[in-house]
């Protein structure tokens, strides 16, 4: 295994998913694990894990908030701190936030540098209510 992909890790697919073929657990590697690791974090609520209270960002708990210029700057500073605080393989370049009120959709881009390569991505999460819950 390369180098690069060592520091980045490998983790669980994200949801999880199993091969039966080989009876294990589908995993994933390097940048595709950092991309699930994001969902992740956005998706838990802090004190969610029993075992990691603090894990997570609450974005839930903005789900039905006013998304003015003081609720998009409150979004923005909670993801990164989120990001700052449990992703520490990445720097966070740009967070952008982008409600789209008809449409009921919070899109959120963050431009990050994977420390260990330099290299850098873009993760696009769709921030939405779901049918039958969040």
């Amino acid at each position: 295994m390369p180098l690069d992909q060592q520091f980045l890790g490998t983790g669980w697919s994200f949801p999880p998913a199993f091969d039966r073929a080989l009876a294990q657990v589908k995993m994933t590697t390097g940048v595709e694990d950092i991309k699930r690791s994001l969902e992740i974090i956005f998706t838990t609520a802090l004190g969610e894990r029993i075992m990691n209270p603090k894990f997570g960002c609450s974005l839930n708990d903005r789900l039905f908030e006013p998304m003015d210029s003081s609720g998009v700057a409150y979004i923005k500073n909670l993801l990164k701190t989120a990001i700052l605080y449990h992703e520490p393989r990445i720097d966070a370049d740009k967070i952008d936030v982008q409600p789209n009120a008809p449409e009921g959709v919070l899109w959120i881009s963050i431009d990050y540098t994977v420390r260990e390569s330099n290299s850098r991505f873009n993760f696009v999460y769709p921030f939405y209510l779901t049918t039958g819950g969040v």
